[in-house]
Order: structure tokens, then C-alpha cells, then sequence
């Protein structure tokens, strides 16, 4: 069992033990090991295997026996038994606003509900009102929450979500008396998905900026509406709730609405240290607010400097905040290449000279063109022949279109039994080298990470693509031994991947940091299939600001010259399978 379904299974005994009434303390205890489980970069077999387990943060000698035994076996006594004493339907009729654990086991023991559409229905024949601390509009709130979780239950991509925060917020600009406004939230964090959007507002008078957002297009409900606080749902299912705040308060919510649950409860406890209290209104020293107006000055006042959004995940940013050792993240400005993209020669679809004067057109000064090879059918990939010809015609192009640097590339495939897809001799005439997997994806864990160090140890190999594989909310990783993987690429100098595709973002915020953390250069790839996506690279150097990336962890950071002599070395690769190999001088594209 991997990590992340640790995680689940500890946060799913949290959530059951708190069903249950059980001691608060325990079940914080859970949860507290559910997130350091999931943010750990290690694998949890290794630290199992090596008897380090308990020297993780909130896990004792208890906590470290039952992980090993999810980690062995995939299951947990315990949890086995919470399941078969507690209906299923109740973790999600406690996902619903306003039933938290208490009101679920209420529910269950005096109406016998179970599941959502049991609540549903219960709710439109009004028998949830006639319990004891529900009543009517209580009822027609679990009503609505219960439609809304079905409704809404996923998440979207932040690329979505992104273009509905910037349409609303360009519409609420002419609200009546606005004067200011933000996205705040997991949204304003920068995280892969995003389940609703807050959106904070400065204004005369609250009325301007509701009837604006009522107007939004795409509104299909509106949710609820009071003097300082809205609450949409968009055709799409996605969740707006507004509210309206007190300039003097706005730098104040803003840090409230925008910081993670944990880093909230960390900031809290640093003013509470210098006898502050601090909440969404402002920073107050007994009834007198010291602090509130912009978020600069809200960190300011307990000591700290202004943190990045994406790093407000308590990871430790606020340690390094109080010692004055906040990375200085990524900026899309650093970027001076595109290193993974197609065209109508495999599966893109726009042609080379179109992909390549598109990324010129934004100030690249150097891209490289890395269609598939062969084993990719479906996407038309090239055997030698065709490569080479392919090459070919960027040696053409680069004779007409000045001002950018043409890398002849090509992504290679990472085949079943480890080989790559094409001849060595062929990769030693690339200039750049993306070795993926795109089958052969079900195999057993320790084959698939031998197939991965298989390319990261070849000489000819400079990177690996969207490393494990995921697709958001579509499929998992790989069964990857991550952490071995990230090892190996430092050992040989192979860059690691951040594929900047919105429904990749692969590798992830967790891995990212873990890379940076062992020394492994990652290189950030838009994995362009058109024009228009080339500008998937923000959501990568979001990502990369998520994994605490600065301009000197990335590759194409660097000018041509520094970037070519990252490259690794053919005659220092170590022990591959071609060690020995004589490769031709390469001549790049101009």
C-alpha cells in the first residue's frame, strides 16, 4: 500500500472513531498521522523496512505498527472493524454542510439514514425538521448540502478554475463602489484542483457587488445571500461564495481565506505567543486592532515576513520565514525554453514552424521539439527513419526563423522490458532526449522503477517525462518506487520532469520538494500538443512554487550554453547499458 492510501485509511479511521464519539485526543492523533503520511516524499515501505516510522513526526510505536501493517498487507483490523460497526453512507452524509459527526449519528440512530439519497429524501418529506436541534431551516440546509455534495463532490483543475476566477473577477470590476477584490483560497494557493472559489471584496455598499455576481454568467443557483456573504453554483457545478469585508479588514481575511487550515493554526499560536489575538477581521492586542489592512502588514505584526501563497500549507515555510530563509520561488519569467513539445508529425496539432515561431512569439530562446517514437501508435510515432527526416526539417527551419535555438529531440519510449524504442546510435545524434512510459503501466512495482532506472542510467537519456504517470482525478501513479527513482536521477545527472499539462502536473508539489530536498534538477515541459498550450507552462512553474523550486532547481532557466552543459555526460554515466558508447559530436539546430 503506498502512501497516499495510508493517508485515507488513517483519515478514514479518524472520521469513524469520531462517528463512534471516541477520544478526541485519538482521533486527532489519526489525523494528524493521515497528513504527515501524505505530504512524506519517503516511501513509508522503506521507513518501515529501515525501523524509521516512528521517527516521523506524530507517530509513536502504535501508529508506526498499524502503518506497517497497511504498508504489508493493505488492510487494518481496526479499520475492519470500525467499517462493519459504522454504515459506509455516513463518512459522505458527513461531507454535507452543516452535519458534522455529531448530527450524522443523530440522523442514523433516530431516522435509520445511511446514505445521501436516503437524507435527500428524508429532507423533501420534511422529516429531518421534526428531530430535536434541526428544525425547518436547518432541514432545507442539509436539503441543499445534500444536493450540492452530489452535485459538486469533484474538484476542478486549476487551469478551469483559472479562467473562471479571471472571467469573474474582470465582471465584478464594475460593481457599483467596488474597490477592491481577490480570489482567495486553494485557488490563491495555486493547488492542482480546486473545489470552490472564495472571493473576498472591498465596496461601499455589499448590495453593487451580490447583484453583479447574481449577473455572472454561468450562475444556475443562488445559494444563499446575506448582508455580507453570497453563495453561487455555476451551471459546471462550481461553488462561488463572496464575501463582502471592511478595508481595514481585507489583509486580514485575505490571510484567513487564503492559508491552508494548518497554517492558519500555526499563525494563530505564534500571536497568541505575543499575546495577539489574530483572526479574519485583524491582529488585535487586547480590543484594539494593530494589524489588518494588507497581509504584509497582518505577518508583519507577529514577527514574520510575507509568505508566497503556494507555500501556505504548513510544511514548514513559517520555521524559515522566522529564520529569514524563505526560498525566492520560480517566476514564469525565468523560463527561457520549451523542452516538450509535439506537432502534426506525431500527435500534435499545429506544425513545427507554428509551434516554433509560437514560442519564440513569447520570448523563448530556445525550445525542443520531442515527438514520439514508434512505439506510440496512436499518436503516429516515428521509427528512425522518419525521426531523422523530422530532424531534418528543423535544420530547414532554423535557416529561416532567427532568434531562437531549435533542439532536435524526440520522446522516446521506456518499453515493457526496459529498452528504449529506439537505437542507441539514433539518440546519440538527439540533442535533447524525453524517455516516458505510455504502457506497461499495471507492471509490479520493483519492474517499473527497474524499467525507470533503466532510462536514467542511459547515456543518451537527459530526462524522464511526466515521471509517475497520473492523471488527476483519472488515474494513479504508477506502483513507482518515487524515492529510489529521484536518487538514481542525482547519482546521474538525468533531469526529472514537471509536465506542465493541467491533468498531469506530474510530477506533484509533494515529489517536487522531494527532488529539490536530493539535488535532482527538474525540468519544466509544457508537453504542447497546439499553440494554445504552450501556456500550460504557468501551471508547471505553479506547481514548482507549490515544491519550494527556485530558478536554480530548474534546467531551462539556464542560457543555451549553461543548459547544454547540464546535460549529462555520456562518458560519466556510470554502469548503463551502453557504457562505452562512442557519441558523435551533436550539432544543434540555429
Amino acid at each position: 500500500m503506498e502512501n497516499p492510501e495510508v493517508a485515507r485509511a488513517l483519515d478514514e479511521v479518524a472520521d469513524l472513531l469520531e462517528l463512534r464519539e471516541a477520544n478526541p485526543f485519538r482521533v486527532r492523533a489519526y489525523r494528524t498521522a493521515a497528513r504527515t503520511v501524505r505530504d512524506l516524499p519517503e516511501s513509508l515501505a522503506e521507513l518501515s523496512r529501515e525501523k524509521r516510522l516512528e521517527d516521523l513526526p506524530g507517530i509513536g510505536a502504535d501508529l508506526a505498527g498499524k502503518i506497517t501493517t497497511l504498508v504489508n498487507t493493505g488492510e487494518l483490523p481496526l479499520l475492519r472493524e470500525l467499517r462493519e460497526q459504522i454504515p459506509a453512507g455516513l463518512r459522505e452524509i458527513m461531507a454535507v454542510p452543516g452535519l458534522g459527526p455529531k448530527r450524522a449519528r443523530s440522523l442514523y440512530e433516530r431516522q435509520g439514514i445511511t446514505s445521501l439519497d436516503q437524507l435527500r429524501e428524508a429532507a423533501r418529506r420534511h422529516r429531518i425538521r421534526e428531530l430535536d436541534g434541526f428544525g425547518e431551516k436547518t432541514e432545507a440546509a442539509i436539503l441543499r448540502g445534500a444536493e450540492s455534495v452530489q452535485q459538486t463532490g469533484h474538484r476542478v483543475y486549476l487551469a478551469e478554475a483559472k479562467v473562471y476566477a479571471e472571467a469573474l473577477l474582470r465582471h465584478l470590476q464594475g460593481a457599483a463602489g467596488l474597490q477592491q477584490v481577490d480570489a482567495a483560497g486553494s485557488y490563491r494557493r495555486r493547488k492542482e484542483t480546486i473545489g470552490d472559489l472564495d472571493v473576498l471584496a472591498v465596496c461601499d455598499d455589499p448590495t453593487g457587488v451580490m447583484d453583479a455576481l447574481g449577473r455572472f454568467e454561468g450562475v444556475a443557483e443562488v445559494v444563499a445571500r446575506g448582508e455580507t456573504k453570497m453563495t453561487v453554483r455555476l451551471r459546471t457545478g462550481l461553488q462561488i461564495d463572496l464575501r463582502a469585508i471592511p478595508a481595514e479588514s481585507y489583509g486580514a481575511a485575505l490571510a484567513y481565506l487564503t492559508g491552508s487550515k494548518p497554517h492558519n493554526i500555526t499563525m494563530r499560536r505564534i500571536a497568541q505567543e505575543r499575546g495577539l489575538k489574530l483572526n479574519e477581521y485583524g491582529v488585535f492586542r487586547g480590543t484594539r486592532r494593530i494589524a489588518g489592512r494588507t497581509e504584509e502588514e497582518v505577518y508583519a505584526s507577529v514577527g514574520l515576513p510575507w509568505i508566497p501563497p503556494e507555500l501556505r500549507e504548513d510544511r514548514g515555510e513559517i520555521e524559515l520565514a522566522l529564520s529569514g530563509q524563505l526560498p525566492k520561488l520560480l517566476k514564469l519569467s525565468d523560463i527561457r525554453g520549451d523542452l516538450h513539445m509535439h506537432t502534426t508529425a506525431t500527435d500534435g496539432r499545429d506544425t513545427l514552424p507554428d509551434m516554433v515561431r509560437a514560442a519564440k512569439a513569447r520570448g523563448y530562446v530556445y525550445v525542443a521539439i520531442t515527438d514520439h517514437s514508434k512505439r506510440v501508435t496512436i499518436a503516429h510515432g516515428m521509427d528512425a527513419t522518419r525521426l531523422r527526416r523530422h530532424w531534418r526539417a528543423m535544420e530547414r527551419l532554423a535557416a529561416t526563423v532567427r532568434g531562437i535555438t531549435i533542439l532536435k529531440g524526440v520522446e522516446v519510449d521506456i518499453l515493457e522490458d526496459g529498452r528504449l524504442d529506439l537505437p542507441d546510435d539514433v539518440l546519440a545524434d538527439a540533442d535533447y532526449v524525453v524517455a516516458s512510459i505510455h504502457f506497461g503501466q499495471n507492471q509490479p512495482r520493483e519492474q517499473i522503477t527497474e524499467r525507470m532506472l533503466n532510462a536514467i542510467r542511459h547515456p543518451h537519456v537527459h530526462a524522464i517525462g511526466h515521471p509517475t504517470g497520473r492523471l488527476i482525478g483519472q488515474r494513479p501513479p504508477y506502483p513507482l518506487d518515487l524515492n529510489t527513482v529521484l536518487k538514481a536521477a542525482a547519482e546521474y545527472g538525468c533531469l526529472m520532469e514537471l509536465n506542465c499539462q493541467p491533468s498531469r502536473l506530474d510530477l506533484d508539489d509533494i515529489a517536487v520538494r522531494a527532488a529539490k530536498d536530493l539535488g535532482v534538477t527538474i525540468v519544466l515541459g509544457s508537453d504542447a500538443h497546439a499553440v494554445e498550450e504552450l501556456g500550460f507552462m504557468e501551471f508547471g512553474v505553479f506547481q514548482a512554487r507549490r515544491g519550494w523550486l527556485e530558478a536554480g532547481n530548474i534546467a531551462n532557466t539556464r542560457t543555451l550554453a549553461q543548459f547544454r552543459k547540464l546535460l549529462k555526460n555520456p562518458a560519466k554515466a556510470g554502469d548503463s547499458v551502453s557504457r562505452g558508447h562512442s557519441r558523435q559530436r551533436k550539432r544543434i539546430v540555429r
